[in-house]
């Protein structure tokens, strides 16, 4: 039997009321973890253009997506706390510097130091380089994506880069001054992190955090900490529409779209004992899709 010894380990995750980070909060309290979540509801993003498909909040979709995006982490916390595990949420913006020793301190107050770091939130807001006249060809998720800008660039940037940084940071400092020889940090990439057409500001974004990881899988591999990166592929997190997920489906060698859980399971994998020699090592989750 595999041991993964995460029993009464303390895990802050980021971006934990839905999608990805719910089945990772739930994934870790089933290891016997304790799980700090933080999330922010968001509003919502902008309606298909006219030639796009148009889904209600009952299926998969745009309006599914707002929806679920706008929602708080309670029912995360009491399915978590039902099972007889231990979790607790905060929503704050990652975009404000000052919230990040806050997480820290709050996990410290209801649980202990933290053990393992999962940064999984993010911003999205499709842009482009081709300009407003002519960018008329929706991003890869079905939103109408608009020229980049100053200020898009900049909240992509704050939340997916700088805050991913000064969680690590934070955590670092914290783990070091403890003098606690062990930690994890997992940091969420996009498999369109080389180049993302649509997406422009947010691929570049989470670019920065595959390079932040490997530099910090090296500095602070000597204090017992490793630091690796997932990088999913297409994931229902309600998205995608019942006809995008046909094509993507058979686009995929193992013939299905991602689901949460199939990157909870690998993020707890690599908080887990049987992933100690792992570090510095970006994991393409994806069905098959990708081959890095």
């Amino acid at each position: 039997m595999i041991q993964s010894g995460l029993k009464d380990k303390v895990v802050l995750i980021t971006g934990g009321n839905h999608g990805i980070g719910a089945a990772t909060a739930r994934a870790f309290a089933a290891e016997g973890a304790a799980i700090l979540i933080n999330y922010l509801r968001l509003p919502p993003q902008g309606e298909p253009s006219p030639q796009g498909s148009t889904t209600t909040d009952e299926e998969p979709g745009i309006a599914f997506y707002n929806a679920i995006r706008a929602k708080a982490a309670d029912e995360v916390v009491h399915s978590i706390r039902k099972h007889g595990g231990r979790s607790s949420a905060i929503e704050a913006d990652l975009a404000d510097p000052a919230t990040i020793p806050l997480l820290f301190e709050q996990a410290e107050k209801l649980f202990g130091p933290v053990d393992v770091l999962v940064n999984n939130a993010d911003h999205c807001e499709q842009d482009t380089f081709i300009p407003g006249a002519e960018a008329t060809t929706l991003a890869p998720d079905g939103f109408p994506s608009q020229p980049i800008s100053a200020a898009g660039h900049d909240e992509h940037f704050a939340v997916n880069s700088r805050a991913v940084a000064l969680m690590m940071a934070e955590y670092a400092r914290r783990r070091i001054t403890s003098k606690v020889h062990w930690g994890r940090i997992i940091n969420i990439s996009t498999d369109g992190a080389p180049g993302f057409a649509g997406e422009i500001s947010y691929g570049a974004s989470k670019a920065a955090i595959e390079s932040y990881s490997r530099a910090a899988a090296v500095e602070l591999g000597p204090y017992g900490i490793t630091v690796n990166i997932i990088s999913p592929g297409p994931v229902q997190t309600g998205w995608i529409t019942p006809e995008s997920e046909q094509v993507i489906a058979a686009e995929t060698p193992l013939r299905r779209v991602g689901q949460p859980e199939d990157i909870a399971d690998v993020i707890v994998f690599l908080a887990s004992e049987q992933a100690r020699w792992l570090s510095g090592q970006l994991l393409s989750v994806s069905g098959g899709r990708r081959f890095l």
